[in-house]
C-alpha cells in the first residue's frame, strides 16, 4: 500500500548548534536530541545515562500515604491479601512483580488472574467472591480496577478493602477503593504514563523507603517493569525510560529462568533490546491468557525449580505456536469476508463477524486486518453459550475509537478502551444497526487523505553524513554506534527513522521471490552501503529502473564475525514520480 511520506518539522537551527557544540557531537545527532525535547547538557546527561535515583518520589502519587497505611496494616496483622491483575502482559508481569516481592514479607497472600473467557477484563464478581470463599480483606488490584464502580462497592459489602493500582483513564465516578492512578483527576505526580506494572512498583517503592536492602530486592525485578512497558505500548520517556533501561540491563545480565526457558524455546539469543520484549517475549506471555490458563505465565515468571520451569514454558510455547496458526486462519477467513462483501467499497471501515473465530485472537486479527486496508476494523465472535457477539475494536491515525463507540453506545451492551483501541458487546439483533451506525459515525470523523497510512520520516540524510572522513563501510560509523544509545525506542522516543533521494542499487539480489538485498550508492559519494528490503519485490524493478528514494533505519548486521552497516528499508519508490509527495 502507497504510504504517505511526512518528514518531522526542523527543529529551531540556533537550539541545535548550541547543543552540538555543548556536547561536541555531530549535528545529526544534536538534531534528534533536540526533536525529543533535549536542549542542554544536562537533559542529555539525563536521557543517556538516567538513575534509578532519579525516579519521582512515590508519595507525589495521590492517595499514596493512604494506600500505604492499609497495605502495612494488612501485613502486620497477618490478613489475608489478594494480588488480583489483568490476563495481559501487563497484568501478569505486575502480579508477579507484587506477589514475588511481597510473599517474602507475609505468607498470607495469593494472587488471582480472571478467566478471559468466563469473567472478562477487570475486577470481575467471581474474584471478589473467590475472595470472600478464602477470607480476603484487602484486594490489590494493578493494571485494572478504575472503571469497578459497582464490583468495588460488592467487595465493600463483604467487608473487603481495595487499592487500585491503574493507569486508564477514569471514568467520571471512582470506584470505593483507595485509587492509585496518575490519571486521577487531582494527582500531581508529575508522570502520567506509567504502566499498570509501573504503578504497583511505586507503591511498592514507597513501601521500602529508607530499607536499601529491600529496595534492592526490589529493583531486582525491573525486568518485569520492563517486559510490562513495552508489552502496553506506554510513552518510553522519562521515569519509563530509565526503568526500561534497567530493567533491560537486568533481563540481559540475570534473567530469570522462565524467561530465559521461553529464549530457548523461541531460539533467541541475547542481548534483547525492547523490540525483541515486544515480538518475543510478550506474545508468548500474552498467549498463556488467550490459548488457556494466564496464571502460568504468572507462575513461569516465579518459578525456580527446573522441571516446573520447563513444563510450564513448553505449555505456553505450544500455546503460542496454536495461537499463530489460528491467528494465520482467521486473519485469511476475515479478508476473504471482506473481499466477498459487495457493500465493502463504499464503506470506511471493516467489520468482519464469525461465531466460531476464536475469542483470544480477534485483537491480533483486527490489527492485521487494519494494516491490509487501513481503516478502523471490528472483528468479532461469540463464546460459550452467549449469542452475544464480543470482539475487538482497532483504528487510524486520526479517528478515536472510543468515541466511536460512544457515539454507537445505545447499541452495544457494554465497552471499553483507548484511542486506538477498544473492546465491545454487540446483542445479535443490533448487529446490522450497529454496522451502519459504526461506518457512518468514522465516516463523519474522517478526512479521505486519512485511508492513506503514514511513514514518519525524522529527518533527510546525505551518505555523506552517514560515514565521516576515515571512516570504513566495513566497520559500523560513529553515527549508529551513538544512535545505539538513544535505546531503548518506543513510543515518544521511536527508533530513527531517515529518508536519503536519488539513490543507485547495485548488485541486486531478489530473496525467496519477496525480500530485496542490494548495495546502495548515492552520487559524488563513493561508498556502497548495504541494504535490505523486506517483503517488498516491487522494490526490485523499481532499483533496477533508476534512481529511488528510500526511508530506512541504521541496523547492524553480522556476518562471519563481522559488523557492519545496513539500511533496513522501511519504504521506497522511484525517485521521479512520488517526489512531491513528501511532506517537509
Amino acid at each position: 500500500m502507497k504510504k504517505k511520506w511526512l518528514v518531522k518539522d526542523a527543529p529551531e537551527d540556533q537550539v541545535v548548534q548550541e547543543l552540538k557544540a555543548e556536547m561536541n557531537v555531530s549535528e545529526v545527532v544534536a538534531y534528534m536530541l533536540v526533536q525529543r525535547g533535549i536542549t542542554t547538557f544536562e537533559d542529555a546527561k539525563h536521557f543517556f545515562r538516567g538513575s534509578l535515583s532519579s525516579l519521582h518520589d512515590p508519595f507525589l502519587m495521590k492517595n499514596m500515604e493512604v494506600a500505604l497505611h492499609r497495605l502495612k496494616k494488612a501485613i502486620d496483622r497477618g490478613e489475608n491479601i489478594l494480588v488480583y491483575g489483568d490476563y495481559d502482559v501487563d497484568g501478569t508481569t505486575s502480579v508477579a512483580l507484587f506477589y514475588g516481592f511481597l510473599k517474602e514479607q507475609t505468607a498470607a497472600i495469593e494472587y488471582y488472574i480472571p478467566d478471559r473467557y468466563s469473567e472478562g477484563y477487570g475486577l470481575s464478581r467471581q474474584g471478589i467472591d473467590f475472595a470472600c470463599d478464602n477470607d480476603v480483606t484487602l484486594i490489590v488490584t494493578l493494571d485494572c480496577g478504575i472503571k469497578a464502580v459497582e464490583n468495588c462497592s460488592y467487595a465493600s459489602k463483604n467487608g473487603i478493602d481495595i487499592i487500585i493500582c491503574d493507569h486508564h483513564t477514569p471514568g467520571e465516578e471512582l470506584p470505593e477503593a483507595i485509587v492509585l492512578d496518575p490519571k486521577q483527576m487531582g494527582c500531581n505526580y508529575p508522570y502520567k504514563e506509567l504502566s499498570g506494572c509501573g504503578v504497583g512498583f511505586k507503591l511498592l517503592s514507597a513501601l521500602v523507603e529508607d530499607q536499601p536492602k529491600e529496595t534492592d530486592r526490589l529493583h531486582a525485578f525491573l525486568d518485569l517493569l520492563a517486559i510490562s512497558i513495552g508489552a502496553d505500548i506506554v510513552d518510553v520517556t522519562g521515569e519509563n525510560r530509565v526503568l526500561c533501561r534497567f530493567g533491560l540491563e537486568q533481563l540481559n545480565t540475570n534473567t530469570r529462568p522462565g524467561i530465559a526457558q521461553l529464549l530457548k524455546l523461541a531460539k533467541k539469543e541475547k542481548p534483547l533490546t525492547l523490540t525483541d520484549v515486544v515480538f518475543t517475549i510478550a506474545p508468548r506471555i500474552n498467549a498463556a491468557g488467550r490459548m488457556g490458563d494466564a496464571k502460568q505465565a504468572v507462575a513461569l515468571l516465579l518459578a525456580e525449580d527446573h522441571d516446573e520451569i520447563t513444563d510450564l514454558a513448553s505449555a505456553i510455547h505450544r500455546d503460542n505456536d496454536k495461537r499463530k496458526t489460528i491467528d494465520q486462519e482467521m486473519t485469511v477467513e476475515a479478508l476473504d469476508q471482506i473481499e466477498k462483501d459487495p457493500d465493502h467499497q463504499e464503506q470506511v471501515t471493516n467489520l468482519v463477524y464469525d461465531p466460531d473465530w476464536h475469542k483470544g485472537v480477534v485483537g491480533i486479527v483486527a490489527s492485521r486486518v487494519m494494516e491490509h486496508y487501513y481503516r478502523p476494523t471490528i472483528v468479532l465472535t461469540q463464546s460459550g453459550d452467549q449469542q452475544e457477539w464480543t470482539g475487538s475494536a482497532r483504528s487510524i491515525e486520526g479517528v478515536n475509537m472510543y468515541e466511536v463507540l460512544e457515539a454507537c453506545a445505545d447499541l452495544l451492551l457494554r465497552f471499553g478502551g483507548h484511542y486506538f483501541a477498544a473492546g465491545l458487546t454487540v446483542l445479535p439483533e443490533n448487529l446490522n444497526t450497529f454496522q451502519r451506525r459504526f461506518d457512518n459515525a468514522v465516516r463523519e470523523r474522517l478526512q479521505p487523505e486519512m485511508l492513506i497510512p503514514e511513514q514518519l520520516v525524522e529527518r533527510e540524510l546525505s551518505f555523506t553524513e552517514l560515514f565521516h572522513n576515515g571512516e570504513s563501510v566495513h566497520e559500523v560509523p560513529r553515527l549508529k554506534r551513538i544512535l545505539k544509545q538513544f535505546e531503548p525506542h518506543g513510543p515518544g522516543n521511536m527508533k530513527p527513522v531517515f529518508v536519503s533521494r536519488n539513490l543507485y542499487a547495485r548488485n541486486i539480489k531478489l530473496l525467496k521471490s519477496k525480500h530485496v538485498k542490494m548495495q546502495l550508492v548515492e552520487p559524488g559519494h563513493d561508498r556502497l552501503i548495504q541494504a535490505i528490503a523486506f517483503s517488498f519485490p516491487e522494490l526490485y524493478d523499481w532499483a533496477l529502473d533508476g534512481p529511488i528514494d528510500v526511508v530506512y533505519t541504521l541496523e547492524e548486521n553480522q556476518f562471519r564475525g563481522r559488523t557492519t552497516l545496513q539500511l533496513n528499508v522501511k519504504d521506497a519508490r522511484p525517485a521521479h514520480i512520488y517526489q512531491q509527495e513528501v511532506v517537509d
